[in-house]
């Protein structure tokens, strides 16, 4: 979703561009201010588009076309990767490949998507050599494995599962870029790296990039039920990997965390207060991160369609009206109009709807629901 200004998503992409990262916190940031399946398709440095020629202004819109740039519905015939149907991925043409939503101007600034990542790469390596003589903090958003998938011509054909296999080896090679700049500069003795996602795979979201035809028996989420979109584990457990200066070496922890706790733990940490009313959900779990606490949060609440909470072994998802199943994506959401309770220690896959013969527990689980909405 493109930076909100105010109420409106619509703004001048040919100036200043505000709010966004250097508005909350971050001193550098070097980004691409939407999803790469939508335009603008251009890298921004701080406030400006880069490589922006004045005399090619950008125009953006999502509803209509804003000029006679090409698009993948009207041509079809330009396509180097083709949209799934029903998707909405065949709007504007940028780089043989269709997007959601219409542009036109900044010819000269578009990136192409084979170099994005390494782009990306290249910007944080030089964020790191430039402050490795002091404390520094680094938020890398790979954009691997979200659609385009349009990996470097290096990796494309490496893994033998289509686009979407390449784009993961690649996103495992930029990772080890990064890890093995730590430790060529002397600083993996006090440094720190948290890899995570934002959410469960997704093998077809939006085009035919080969992640179905090719998956070759693969099961990107294993034994989890669901994925993206979905309030099952598929959708809403995620890796969460910590390297480095006083992390725990070779442990698996079972502990109940989340991504939102970060801010506290950090914070905590530094020795940092929080703002009265600021980061409420955050929760301070730093010597869980590391491996030293195996307990993490009390309970977890969910939200994908449905709400959820996690407590201990049990998951339950409260009724609803939703769709149980998203054809598009081949995606199972989890939604139910009667209440589900899965026993996570013997059922992570969430076959076994133990609601009715766990009333107590059903209850417990709710009350927390409706006490956080009383909140």
């Amino acid at each position: 979703m493109a930076f909100r200004s105010g109420d409106t998503v619509k703004k001048n992409w040919n100036t200043d561009v505000k709010p966004g990262p250097n508005e909350v916190g971050f001193d550098y940031s070097f980004i691409f201010p939407a999803t790469a399946d939508r335009v603008p398709t251009v890298f921004m440095e701080n406030h400006r588009v880069l490589g922006l020629d004045q005399n090619d202004p950008i125009e953006v819109d999502y509803q209509q076309p804003v000029d006679n740039d090409p698009t993948g519905k009207e041509h079809p015939e330009l396509l180097k990767m083709h949209s799934s149907p029903g998707q909405g991925h065949n709007q504007t043409i940028v780089n043989g490949i269709g997007r959601i939503g219409y542009m036109s101007g900044g010819h000269r600034a578009r990136w192409v998507d084979e170099e994005v990542s390494t782009t990306f790469l290249s910007v944080a390596q030089e964020y790191i050599k430039r402050n490795k003589e002091r404390p520094f903090f680094l938020y890398f958003a790979l954009t691997e494995p979200h659609v385009p998938r349009m990996p470097a011509t290096i990796f494309k054909g490496k893994s033998d599962l289509g686009y979407r296999g390449d784009a993961i080896l690649q996103l495992d090679w930029t990772v080890a870029q990064i890890m093995d700049q730590i430790e060529s500069l002397g600083l993996s003795d006090n440094t720190l790296i948290i890899f995570s996602s934002d959410n469960g795979p997704v093998l077809d979201d939006g085009y035919q990039d080969g992640a179905v035809s090719q998956r070759n028996g693969h099961m990107p989420a294993g034994p989890l039920r669901g994925g993206k979109y979905s309030i099952f584990e598929g959708g809403t457990r995620v890796p969460f990997i910590v390297s480095g200066a006083g992390a725990a070496k070779g442990v698996t922890s079972d502990a109940l965390l989340c991504q939102i706790d970060l801010l506290a733990s950090v914070a905590d940490m530094l020795g940092q207060a929080i703002p009265k009313g600021e980061a409420f959900d955050s929760q301070a779990l730093w010597d869980t991160f590391l491996g030293k606490d195996k307990e993490g949060r009390s309970h977890l609440i969910e939200h994908a369609g449905s709400l959820a909470v996690v407590k201990g072994k049990w998951k339950y998802i409260e009724p609803g009206n939703g769709r149980a199943y998203a054809k598009l994506t081949d995606t199972e959401l989890g939604n139910a109009p009667h209440p589900q309770l899965y026993d996570l220690s013997k059922d992570m896959g969430e076959k076994n709807n133990v609601a009715d013969v766990n009333p107590g527990i059903v209850k417990e689980l709710a009350a927390i629901l409706a006490d956080e909405r009383d909140k």
